[in-house]
């Protein structure tokens, strides 16, 4: 359960997405995830740091061997959020909150 705290708090799982091509600094990451604010980037990468998600290096922060696994597991749930974003907007529903 702890794990599903960690994710399920707003922007990690972002945060996390963000990093899965490389490092990126602060600021790389802030510019991608629009409406994130610095307090709460500055959250989210201690407490993933600190559980050995991501680790701060010289070119800015990127994701442990933990980290990468666990995008690996991401992948199936990203294809269907796809899919199902495009049933939807075939329906003309729309994604849920649109």
């Amino acid at each position: 359960m702890a794990a599903m705290d960690l994710f399920g708090r707003r922007w990690a799982l972002r945060i996390l997405w963000e990093l899965r091509e490389g490092p990126l600094g602060a600021r790389a990451l802030m510019a991608r995830c629009e409406g994130l604010s610095s307090s709460v980037l500055y959250q989210r990468l201690r407490e993933l740091t600190s559980n050995g998600i991501v680790v701060a290096s010289t070119d800015g922060y990127t994701l442990t061997p933990q980290g990468s696994s666990l995008i690996d597991a991401l992948g199936p749930l990203n294809q269907w959020a796809t899919a199902w974003a495009r049933a939807q907007e075939q329906d003309g529903e729309g994604p849920a909150g649109a």
